[in-house]
């Protein structure tokens, strides 16, 4: 179904997807493990891993290959600096409007001290649906959930609230639910029957304010050599509605 899927209006060749989350949420890590599935190997074109502050300090838009020398599938996976808590570091809120409205380029290192000025030329100009984003997804590491501090949860409040005004929809990508559940650990097929995985999808929904529906429970591969089907699954599951979302936005918004 993904390698088949067309977004509706001809003015727009990939959907763009962009992932926010605090720092070793699982953002970089994502686009990996998607990047590995359609590869048939394990890869990691994103610079991940567990570092204190982001390992992300660019604006990174990531297109997908279907296999070595196949095509460009039809989405692309933005990627930005980890959050942090901290008013001045990690990623402003402006850059994040600047990127929703289509107007930062691919490798745009951020600057904590000040957000994206664009271009005079170019800001005067609306981007195009094709260089906008088309659905927002907020990557949440599920064994962190419950320790989410009061400013990171407003920060999050905030883009909502920017997310919102443009009717981009969202969905939130709970990262890890195998270290947080030992049955899921044993077996990740029990995620949907797991009650602990069930409390925890539905706290992220009431702390970030979306609907239950819209929690995509993955594990990304992190120490795996090779792939695994039940992992793929999740995975493509989650990408599916993805997708999905973004095309009730394109609906909405392109001219028929």
């Amino acid at each position: 179904m993904i390698r088949n899927y067309k977004p509706l209006p001809t003015s727009v060749s990939r959907v763009r997807i962009l992932m926010i989350g605090p720092v070793g949420a699982g953002k970089s890590s994502f686009f990996n493990s998607v990047n590995s599935i359609f590869m048939g190997r394990i890869t990691s074109k994103a610079m991940s891993g567990s570092a204190g502050t982001s390992l992300t300090t660019q604006f990174r838009t990531y297109p997908v290959k279907d296999g070595r020398e196949g095509k460009p599938l039809p989405f692309v996976l933005c990627d930005t600096m980890g959050l942090e808590e901290q008013s001045g570091a990690g990623l402003d809120i402006e850059d994040i409007s600047s990127i929703l409205q289509g107007h930062i380029p691919d490798r745009y290192k951020f600057n904590p001290v000040t957000s994206f000025q664009p271009d005079e030329q170019k800001s005067s100009r609306p981007a195009s649906l094709q260089e906008k984003i088309h659905c927002v997804v907020y990557v949440i590491d599920a064994t962190k959930i419950s320790l989410m501090s009061e400013k990171l949860e407003e920060k999050l409040s905030a883009i909502r609230k920017k997310v919102n005004s443009l009717a981009i929809p969202q969905v939130v990508l709970m990262t890890k639910v195998d270290e947080a559940c030992p049955d899921v650990q044993e077996g990740l097929q029990s995620v949907y029957v797991s009650s602990y995985i069930k409390t925890k999808v539905q706290e992220v929904s009431s702390r970030l304010g979306v609907p239950v529906s819209c929690v995509l429970p993955v594990k990304n591969y992190s120490q795996e050599l090779e792939l695994e089907l039940n992992c793929d699954v999740l995975l493509l599951t989650a990408l599916q509605q993805m997708l999905n979302f973004a095309e009730d936005y394109l609906d909405d918004v392109a001219p028929m």
